[in-house]
């Protein structure tokens, strides 16, 4: 049986309603922040099976009840995997429903995490045991020992500010150690690398932390999408549940981890909702969840999105204000000014 080829970078008008229609059938729901899609289409005209990709993930991948045992799946995942090393991506992941698993491992893909409602997979055998070592290996041996209080903080810090600062300088009040998962996705006003290096810069003086890049597996494309397409889904409930308990589950217990830090977001109602499930889920799991008053500036709480904004005027007059030396001199030598001293 032939089947034709429809693929777009995403979908629109009638397409893109059609595939919605097609995923419903087939009891899933449409990403918003999908960027590739590609669809086999029946002698009829009518979508057979479908897949598409957001960054390294690959997800929507569906064949029609139908249109099985024509090895369907197996050209959907070729295509968006060829898409994927075309655009220089090398480590692919993709979730979809625990029943698939089978399938997608003779695909060459291997899980990471399996709950009753998602699996999620990558295409390297051991690539989250890789990521896991490089943390143990980042780590005091006196971190990883059983008895002690080992805090968690997962930060974007976009860039890193006093209020960074002061919720880190907090949370060390509370604990023997504290990780600090610097966002890896690179969507970010500034570069990931870039931030990692503010947040390790910024704290070198507190010997107590251990500063980490997160890698795809910590608030990435594949674990919590929503948190990248907030200016769009302001009013969606946050997609964080496979980004929480890939922590509970796989994360924490590796690096004894038993408290988890954040700061009180009055801004952002998608990071909001993401704190309030991390309340509800991580405690299940023996992590205890300690939420701090953010640090204020005249009344008004210390945000990267304040610096932000005044970077982009160019008022380094109130940016001096709300970041540590180390970030004013990057954000001067990036802005093309001559930082002082």
């Amino acid at each position: 049986m032939e089947f034709m080829r429809l693929e777009g970078r995403p979908f629109r008008g009638k397409e893109l309603e059609r595939l919605k229609e097609f995923l419903t059938l087939n009891q899933l729901d449409y990403d918003e922040g999908i960027e590739y899609t590609i669809c086999l289409l029946d002698e009829n005209y009518r979508i057979a099976a479908t897949g598409s990709a957001h960054d390294n993930v690959l997800k929507c991948i569906a064949v029609d009840q139908e249109s099985r045992g024509f090895g369907l799946a197996a050209t959907i995942c070729s295509a968006l995997v060829q898409y994927e090393f075309e655009k220089g991506r090398s480590h692919i992941l993709l979730y979809t429903k625990p029943g698939n698993q089978e399938m997608f491992e003779n695909l060459g893909f291997y899980g990471v995490l399996k709950t009753s409602e998602i699996l999620f997979m990558e295409n390297r055998k051991e690539g989250f045991d890789q990521f896991i070592h490089r943390l143990k290996e980042e780590s005091p041996k006196e971190a990883l020992e059983s008895g002690s209080v080992i805090g968690c903080m997962v930060v974007n810090c976009n860039p890193f500010t006093n209020g960074h600062r002061y919720l880190v300088e907090q949370a060390l009040l509370n604990c023997d150690y504290l990780h600090v998962l610097v966002l890896s996705d690179d969507r970010s006003f500034f570069h990931a690398e870039d931030r990692y290096q503010l947040v390790k810069k910024g704290v070198s003086d507190l010997s107590k932390v251990i500063v980490h890049r997160s890698s795809d597996f910590v608030i990435s494309a594949a674990t919590f999408p929503t948190y990248f397409i907030k200016e769009k889904a302001q009013a969606q409930k946050a997609n964080c549940l496979l980004d929480l308990t890939l922590f509970a589950r796989r994360i924490a217990p590796e690096l004894k981890i038993n408290r988890r830090f954040v700061g009180t977001e009055p801004n952002c109602a998608i990071t909001g909702q993401y704190n309030e499930q991390m309340k509800e889920i991580l405690p299940q799991y023996g992590i205890e969840v300690i939420e701090f008053e953010r640090k204020q500036l005249k009344g008004t709480p210390v945000s990267a999105s304040m610096v932000r904004a005044w970077y982009e005027k160019g008022d380094f007059h109130h940016i001096k204000e709300v970041v540590p030396e180390t970030t004013l001199k990057y954000l001067e030598i990036k802005k093309g000014q001559r930082p002082k001293g």
